[in-house]
């Protein structure tokens, strides 16, 4: 079975790349993101939903 290119070029782009440091990741306290996602889904489809 034929290889695509030579197995001594293998992490050549990589190993070339400057390395940077990671973003610091900041998620939001679980608490507050459900009350988002609450008024996302529930609240505000009462708003838009037709009055019966």
């Amino acid at each position: 079975m034929p290889s695509h290119g030579s197995l001594t070029k293998a992490g050549k782009v990589r190993s070339q790349t400057p390395k940077i440091q990671p973003k610091e990741k900041h998620k939001e306290v679980p608490r507050v993101r459900n009350r988002k996602e609450y008024e996302k889904r529930v609240v505000k489809a009462r708003q838009q939903a037709p009055a019966r």
